[in-house]
């Protein structure tokens, strides 16, 4: 897939600017909090519908206006695609596809596909599980849209089932029978929609794993050795819907105490960790910080690959003012591996810290104060 052009009208600092891709590698450079990381953001919410940096509408809006416009052209490989999202400071989204809105998200979602590798991917290893969680989660996102449908309705079901675990918790001894009931009905809805979350991460896991060792040990120099493990919250060995839902409903008998107790729900992969070794060693608390960009950087080409595999066709790449931080071997293995395949947004601040071969056949534009140019 290519994307062929972007349009932003009041979006972050952009009052109204439209950029054509002509080139596989699109180089942005510009100085810092000029808007080089906000194009890539409003690529990333084309693709995904959400933004790593806000997860409010109105912070993407330019100051004094109301509302703000994405839009863009993609060529699929048997289809060309206009996309569209207007955010509201108040009210709620639209998007849109070939002109037509849409009455569910989840029906734009697939439309473009992304990776996106960024100094705060760092976090993958250094930051808690649910920095793990939300990566595994948003690449099931692209891979599957309905997954979006099903992790919504999990958290969901969370919410109500912590509000009458809470009350459980408040009335102690003089919770009714109807309460319980109530409790037993939400256990069902709760091992039901978590079983299809747990299953799908454990599957994409399994697939990524023996993608993301092989190019770890290609930029290691095969020195190190990578590990995922997933841990689920649930005892499950066998990937089947009844065996892992009958799992799920034993974990919650035997955690109902202290569920009542705490008032929350502590049985679900809400609670799932998804664990990296270099050389058997947890990379989240021995690994430094060259084998930590490794580490990420093999991530994120285990991703392409896998996004190409399932959906018949190369994803975009956006860097975010990283390439700079990659040594010259680490540079050489990423140009090697996107080669001319896929299609590579990346800002910098310094256009001399790319190998000449980066600016081989490069589109390189200058961007300031929201105003973009060639270079």
């Amino acid at each position: 897939m290519y994307l062929k052009d972007l349009h932003l009208r009041s979006f972050r600092n952009y009052s109204d600017r439209k950029v054509e891709f002509t080139a596989q590698k699109t180089i942005l450079v510009g100085n810092n909090a000029q808007g080089k990381s906000n194009l890539l953001e409003a690529v990333e919410l084309l693709s995904t519908l959400k933004s790593h940096r806000s997860p409010r509408d109105r912070d993407l809006i330019e100051e004094n206006s109301d509302v703000a416009r994405i839009e863009a052209t993609i060529k699929r490989a048997y289809s060309t695609l206009e996309l569209g999202i207007i955010l509201r400071r108040q009210g709620r989204r639209t998007v849109s596809l070939n002109r037509e809105n849409l009455r569910r998200q989840i029906d734009f979602l697939g439309s473009l596909n992304t990776v996106q590798f960024s100094s705060l991917d760092l976090d993958l290893v250094r930051g808690g599980p649910g920095c793990r969680r939300n990566w595994i989660d948003n690449l099931l996102i692209q891979l599957e849209p309905i997954y979006a449908y099903i992790l919504q309705q999990y958290e969901r079901i969370i919410k109500q089932r912590n509000a009458l675990l809470k009350l459980l918790r408040d009335r102690d001894s003089a919770s009714t029978n109807l309460e319980e009931s109530q409790l037993k009905i939400w256990d069902e809805k709760l091992a039901e929609m978590g079983s299809r979350v747990t299953r799908r991460r454990a599957r994409i896991l399994a697939r990524l794993t023996p993608i993301a060792r092989e190019w770890h040990a290609s930029i290691s120099g095969k020195t190190e050795i990578l590990d995922i493990v997933y841990t689920s919250n649930i005892n499950w060995l066998e990937d089947d819907p009844i065996h892992v839902k009958e799992a799920f409903l034993t974990k919650i008998q035997q955690r109902r105490m202290a569920e009542k107790q705490l008032g929350t729900t502590i049985v679900g992969p809400h609670r799932d960790e998804i664990e990296l070794f270099i050389n058997n060693t947890p990379a989240r608390a021995y690994g430094s910080q060259g084998q930590q960009r490794t580490l990420v950087l093999a991530l994120k080409l285990a991703e392409l690959k896998s996004l190409e595999q399932v959906i018949g066709e190369a994803p975009l790449l956006l860097l975010d003012d990283v390439l700079a931080e990659l040594d010259p071997n680490r540079q050489k293995q990423l140009l090697n591996a996107i080669g001319d395949r896929f299609q590579t947004l990346i800002t910098t601040t310094h256009i001399d810290s790319f190998a000449d071969l980066w600016l081989e056949n490069s589109q390189i534009l200058a961007v300031e104060a929201g105003k973009i140019s060639n270079f």
